[in-house]
């Protein structure tokens, strides 16, 4: 039985293919957003976008009990936090970062709907938070 096919098993099908709809949803948004983050005029509200994505799918995880995504949208969701009080262009690093978030949850999305056995290793690089959120 697959990750898919699990989620199923524990919750009513209607509750997980609206998790699954939303998260796909969601997660097609997040590359722009992250791009956009060096335009100055857009940073602040692609963060506070990006937040809201993030938390969006945190809380729907964590009812789901889906770890995997449960731990890398909160670790995401935590660096936005600090980042919503900034003014500027985001740094590199971070864009570069939030990219490999946004890969690791499309990876996560593509386990659930060819219903994997298990979620996509993560991207060891995301465990290094970028520190320089400005350029």
């Amino acid at each position: 039985m697959g990750v898919y096919k699990e989620l199923e098993a524990e919750f009513d099908y209607e509750i997980v293919e609206e998790f699954l709809g939303h998260f796909s949803y969601q997660s097609e948004n997040l590359d722009r957003l992250i791009i956009d983050l060096n335009d100055p005029d857009k940073f602040r509200n692609n963060i506070n976008e990006l937040f809201r994505i993030f938390h969006t799918i945190k809380s729907a995880s964590a009812y789901l009990k889906i770890e995997p995504v449960n731990k890398i949208v909160t670790l995401a969701e935590e660096i936005l936090e600090e980042c919503r009080t900034l003014e500027g262009a985001a740094s590199e690093a971070l864009i570069n970062w939030l990219l490999r978030i946004s890969a690791q949850l499309q990876a996560y999305r593509e386990d659930l709907e060819n219903d994997h056995e298990t979620f996509a290793p993560i991207d060891k690089a995301i465990i290094k938070v970028p520190t320089d959120y400005l350029r």
